[in-house]
């Protein structure tokens, strides 16, 4: 009998030193990449990891009564508070969010989205249980491998995301990110079914990587799947006339430039997931601490430093093309990115603004870089919410370019 007690003792206290050493890191910015894993993850299963504290207090509590019992109680209690702290950030975030968004698209803005639409979108930014249990996708049509170009003899395909009855939708084209180094557009998934299902045909595009293909070879991929959509777009039932770029981190990046500087395709707007938009300051001024190494991912990007080739790092910067005539654009950044720091999207909403553009910027205090990796997470729900709704406020309203 003492064996078993000291035994559970001892496995109620490990778990709960493992459960706050995973809650430590919504607080601990990470040094290295793999510890980047923690550090995103962690703020985003913030419900599970309060969950585990709780009850990892409550058995400490019941059923200690050695050495290790205070130490487990510590542990414990702790945890609880970090994850009790993010969460009660969460109403206060949506709040302001709530009220860039009104103050930007119109205290009535959700008016001139259609009811059908709204019918279908989340009914709250964020709902505990959805942490849990999930968000529902829906039924979509799927095309997997679709060619749509051949640069260099490097094949280049998107995958297809369609509402699951035939028509004409408005088209999103989602590009990944992965330091312009890596990625697939078969990643990400829920998010392009979870769209397509609500009434858009999801293009996911491919494009060339760094550091073998240096810019412009990536934009000139992005480019040319417009180019194929535009051209291809009644067979795959999208509307050409109601566009709308999404990108994450350096997908985000060519999102903007494609938007901002070129005419292939009409953008009705652009929404950026924790984007590059100044490359010469960001090389110049990398995040402390660095995980991915900045400067070595944009030596690899753009073929070396801003000081060896300044108008390279022009021309690759979407900053460099605010003007009065840019697509709406829905800009959201975690506070605690260290990846692409939050002032950068400061920075270009600021531009964006003072030339009279259509632009909300949307932070969330706790979040680090590629926040919306845990589909059901705390962050993507709030980002979610509102994307869904500016989507379709600018796909119905005829604004863009």
């Amino acid at each position: 009998m003492f064996k078993k007690s000291r035994l559970i003792s001892w496995l109620v206290l490990l778990l709960s030193l493992i459960a706050l050493f995973l809650s430590a890191w919504i607080l601990i910015p990470a040094p290295t990449m793999p510890l980047l894993v923690l550090s995103v993850g962690a703020r985003e299963i913030c419900p599970w990891l309060l969950v585990a504290n709780t009850i990892l207090l409550v058995t400490a509590w019941l059923l200690l009564r050695d050495s290790g019992r205070r130490l487990a109680l510590t542990a414990s209690l702790i945890g609880l508070l970090i994850c009790g702290w993010e969460l009660a950030s969460i109403a206060p975030a949506q709040a302001q969010m709530e009220n860039a968004m009104r103050q930007e698209l119109g205290q009535d803005y959700l008016n001139k989205i259609p009811a059908e639409a709204l019918s279908q979108m989340r009914s709250t930014p964020f709902a505990f249980i959805d942490s849990f249990r999930g968000i529902s996708q829906g039924k979509t049509r799927h095309l997997e491998g679709v060619s749509f170009n051949t640069p260099a003899g490097v094949d280049l395909s998107m995958e297809i995301y369609q509402p699951p009855e035939k028509g004409i939708y408005p088209a999103l084209v989602v590009i990944y990110g992965g330091a312009w180094r890596s990625g697939s557009p078969k990643t990400y998934l829920e998010f392009n079914r979870y769209m397509a299902a609500r009434g858009y045909t999801v293009f996911a595009i491919d494009y060339r990587h760094a550091p073998r293909y240096r810019y412009p070879a990536q934009l000139e991929d992005v480019l040319a799947s417009l180019n194929f959509i535009r051209e291809n777009a009644a067979k795959y039932e999208a509307d050409a006339e109601r566009v709308v770029l999404f990108g994450r981190s350096s997908g985000a990046h060519l999102a903007m430039l494609a938007a901002y500087n070129s005419n292939v395709l009409p953008v009705r707007g652009v929404i950026n997931y924790y984007g590059p938009v100044n490359l010469t300051e960001g090389y110049n001024n990398p995040p402390r601490p660095d995980p991915l190494n900045i400067r070595a991912v944009l030596d690899d990007f753009l073929g070396g430093s801003p000081q060896q080739l300044p108008k390279q790092y022009e021309v690759a910067s979407p900053i460099s093309y605010v003007n009065n005539k840019v697509a709406p654009t829905l800009l959201i950044y975690g506070s605690q990115d260290h990846i692409v720091e939050a002032k950068y999207g400061r920075q270009i909403y600021q531009g964006l603004q003072k030339e009279g553009n259509t632009a909300v910027l949307l932070e969330i205090p706790w979040a680090e870089h590629a926040f919306d990796a845990v589909f059901n997470g705390v962050s993507n729900q709030l980002a979610l919410y509102y994307t869904e709704r500016f989507l379709a406020w600018v796909v119905n309203t005829g604004n863009g370019l």
